[in-house]
C-alpha cells in the first residue's frame, strides 16, 4: 500500500479522517523505515567488502607485475614497495578512532638506498641550513645530485665558502655532484619608504606609482624601478608586488610625468624593495645583467660551474648573449638552462628551447605572470617538448614546500612531485625547503622516494614508442645508434646500458628514449698523440660526467686514462673496468646482460655481453 497524506486520500475516493488507522499506518511506517535502514546498512557492507576484495586484487595484481619486471626485466625491486600497503589502509568508522592519538611518524628510508636508486634527478638550493660539510654530505648521500646556488641572495665570498664545503663532503662521500649558478637576472622592484616602515594599503584606494626610484614611498605613493612602466602598462592591466599579495589594477598612465595611477585590490602592508610582476607585458630589460655577469664571469667560470639558470629568459637571442659572453669554449663546458617564468618565454619557447641546453619550469614568477590554473598546461608542455627534444627538464618551485617547516610534506605535495615524474620531467628542484628549511635532508629523502616509487609505474615502451614517434625521420646516425641500443636492450631484457662517451651527447640521447634500465655514462677523454695511456681524468674531463648528473636515468663515471678512436684494446679494457665498477655498484650481477655502446675507428658499435 503506498502511504499518502489524508486530502490525497480523499481526492481518490480513500477513507475519511475518522475511519482512517492512524496507528497502524505510524506501524506500518516505523517497519518501512526499519527495512529500509536495515537494506541501506546490508548494501554498504556490501559495497565495503566488495572494495576490499577488490583492493587485495589489485594489491596482488600490483605485486605480482612488480615482482615480474625485477624476475624478468630487473626493473625494481618488490622489497622497496612492502611498506606502500596503501590498499589494506584500515577505513574510519567514526566511532573509537575519534579519540585515538595521532600514528607514530615512520623512520625515514635508508637515506642513500632511497637516493641513488632513483632514476630522476634531485635538483637542491644550499642555503644557511644546509651549507655545512656534513650537512650536504647527508644531501648527497639522499640523492642530491646537482647544488644550486642562488645568487639572488649572499656575496661571491659566502658562496665560496659553500662550494668548498659542498667539494670537501664530494671528497668525504665518493659522490659525485653537479654545480650549477642561479643568477638573479632582471627585476622590478618597489622603493624604500618613508622611515623605513611598511605602509598599508587598503582595498579600494587609489595609489599613484612612480618610476623616480628617489621617491619615499607612503601609503599613496609607491616607487618602482621599471623606467618604462607607464609606457609598457595599459588601463585594465594588473601590477603585482610581493610575490602576487597585493594587486593593483591600472587606471591611468602619464608618460610626460612618469606615473601610473592604479587601484588597490586588496588590503595589504608593503614593505621596501618588494619584486614585481607585470602579468602580460613584454618588458624592455635584458636577461643578462651587469651583476649577472660578474657573478658569471667573476665567479662561476673560475670554480668551474657546471650549469648557469638563467632567469626570465624570453626569447632565443636572450641564448646567444650568454654564450657569447662566455665564448666558444666555455659555452661547450658550462650548460645553459633557460627558466621560463613570464607569458612572452612560452609564446616564443620553441625558439628557446632550440637556443638551449635545458629548460627550468619555474613556477613561482610563471603562477604570476599566467592565470594560475594554466600553470599545469605550461608544465605539461614544456616537459613534453623536452623529451621530444632530448634536452634535460627541471621542475621547480613549492615541491615540497610544507616541509620548510613540517617533516611530513601534504599529500598533494606527493602527488606533484610524482606527477611531474610522469609527465616525464628529469629534475625536480628544492628551494627553501632545503636552503632554508627545518628539515633539508629529510626533504631530500622523501623526494627520492616517491621519485623512485613513481618510476616504478611507468610504462617505458609507451615512452619509447611516444619518443620514436616524434622523432623526425630519417635519424642522424648517432640518433640511430641511441634509440637502436634500447631497442636492443628491451629485446634483450638487459640490466644495463654502458655508453662510453667524450662530450655526453650520445649517452643523453640514449637517455631520451627513457630505457627501463639504468644507463651508464662512461666519460673517456680522448687522448692526443703525445699523451699517455696512464692518463687520469682531469677536472675538465669530468664535465661531461657531472653534466650527465641532470639527465634522467644517466649513472656517471669517470673512466680511468683514454682512448684514441682507434685504441680497440684500450676501449675494451675500459668496458671491463667500467662494468666491474656497476658491479660494484650492485647496477649488475652476475648472468645479467649488459648492452654497451661505442665508437670506434669511426664506426658506431653496439654489443651485447654477458656478466661472468
Amino acid at each position: 500500500m503506498n502511504i499518502m497524506d489524508v486530502p490525497t486520500m480523499r481526492a481518490l475516493g480513500g477513507d475519511d479522517d475518522d475511519e482512517y488507522d492512524w496507528e497502524g499506518e505510524k506501524r506500518r511506517r516505523e517497519r518501512k523505515e526499519r527495512r529500509e535502514w536495515a537494506r541501506l546498512v546490508a548494501s554498504a557492507e556490501q559495497m565495503e567488502a566488495a572494495r576490499r576484495v577488490k583492493a587485495q586484487k589489485w594489491s596482488r595484481k600490483l605485486r605480482s607485475k612488480l615482482e615480474h619486471q625485477r624476475t624478468i626485466r630487473g626493473k625494481v625491486d618488490v622489497s622497496e614497495i612492502e611498506d606502500l600497503d596503501v590498499f589494506d589502509m584500515p577505513v574510519h568508522t567514526g566511532e573509537a578512532e575519534l579519540g585515538a592519538p595521532p600514528p607514530t611518524p615512520q623512520p625515514p628510508p635508508d637515506l642513500e638506498r632511497a637516493g641513488r636508486a632513483c632514476k630522476t634527478k634531485i635538483v637542491c638550493t644550499l642555503g644557511p641550513m644546509s651549507r655545512s660539510v656534513d650537512v650536504i654530505e647527508r644531501l648527497l648521500r639522499a640523492g642530491m645530485n646537482v647544488a644550486r646556488f642562488n645568487f639572488s641572495h649572499g656575496s661571491h665570498e659566502y658562496h665560496q665558502e659553500t662550494l668548498d664545503n659542498l667539494r670537501a663532503a664530494m671528497a668525504n662521500s665518493g659522490i659525485l655532484c653537479a654545480v650549477l649558478l642561479d643568477t638573479k637576472g632582471p627585476e622590478i622592484r618597489t622603493g624604500m619608504l618613508k622611515d623605513g616602515k611598511a605602509v598599508q594599503l587598503e582595498k579600494g584606494h587609489t595609489i599613484t606609482v612612480t618610476t623616480d626610484y628617489s621617491v619615499q614611498g607612503d601609503a599613496s605613493t609607491i616607487a618602482m624601478s621599471y623606467k618604462s612602466l607607464a609606457k609598457h602598462v595599459r588601463p585594465g592591466g594588473q601590477i603585482l608586488c610581493a610575490d602576487g599579495s597585493i594587486t593593483l589594477t591600472v587606471l591611468a598612465c602619464n608618460l610626460d610625468a612618469g606615473t601610473v595611477t592604479c587601484r588597490c585590490e586588496n588590503t595589504a602592508m608593503l614593505g621596501e624593495r618588494k619584486n614585481v610582476n607585470l602579468p602580460g607585458v613584454i618588458v624592455d630589460l635584458p636577461t643578462i645583467t651587469d651583476k649577472d655577469e660578474t657573478d658569471i664571469m667573476g665567479w662561476g667560470v673560475p670554480n668551474g660551474i657546471d650549469f648557469i639558470a638563467a632567469s626570465f629568459v624570453r626569447k632565443g637571442s636572450d641564448l646567444r648573449v650568454i654564450r657569447k659572453m662566455l665564448g666558444a669554449k666555455l659555452s661547450e663546458r658550462t650548460k645553459i638552462i633557460s627558466k621560463v617564468e613570464n607569458q612572452e618565454g612560452l609564446v616564443n619557447f620553441d625558439d628557446i628551447l632550440r637556443e638551449s641546453d635545458g629548460i627550468m619550469v619555474a613556477r613561482g614568477d610563471l603562477g604570476m605572470e599566467i592565470p594560475i590554473e594554466k600553470i599545469f598546461l605550461a608544465q605539461k608542455m614544456m616537459i613534453h617538448k623536452c623529451n621530444d627534444a632530448g634536452k634535460p627538464v627541471i621542475t621547480a618551485t613549492q615541491m615540497l614546500e610544507s616541509m620548510v617547516k613540517s617533516p611530513r610534506p601534504t599529500r598533494a605535495e606527493c602527488t606533484d612531485v610524482a606527477n611531474a615524474v610522469i609527465d616525464g620531467t628529469d629534475a625536480v628542484m628544492l628551494s627553501g625547503e632545503t636552503a632554508a628549511g627545518k628539515y633539508p635532508v629529510e626533504a631530500v629523502s622523501v623526494m627520492a622516494a616517491i621519485c623512485r616509487t613513481a618510476e616504478a609505474g611507468l610504462d617505458y615502451e609507451a615512452s619509447f614508442k611516444s619518443v620514436m614517434a616524434a622523432a623526425r625521420l630519417p635519424l642522424s646516425p648517432v640518433e640511430s645508434l641511441a634509440s637502436s641500443a634500447v631497442r636492443t636492450a628491451n629485446s634483450v631484457a638487459a640490466k644495463l646500458i654502458v655508453v662510453l662517451t667524450r662530450s655526453g651527447s650520445t649517452a643523453g640521447l640514449v637517455a631520451k628514449y627513457r630505457p627501463y634500465m639504468p644507463i651508464l655514462s662512461v666519460a673517456v677523454p680522448v687522448l692526443e698523440p703525445t699523451d699517455s695511456l696512464e692518463l687520469f681524468v682531469e677536472p675538465s674531463d669530468a664535465a661531461p660526467a657531472r653534466h650527465a648528473l641532470l639527465v634522467r636515468g644517466l649513472v656517471p663515471i669517470l673512466a680511468e686514462g683514454g682512448a684514441r678512436s682507434t685504441d680497440s684494446d684500450t676501449v675494451l679494457d675500459i668496458i671491463s673496468t667500467s662494468l666491474d665498477k656497476a658491479k660494484s655498484r650492485g647496477l649488475i650481477t652476475s648472468g645479467d646482460t649488459t648492452v654497451v655502446v661505442h665508437r670506434i675507428a669511426g664506426s658506431a658499435v653496439i654489443k651485447i655481453m654477458q656478466i661472468p
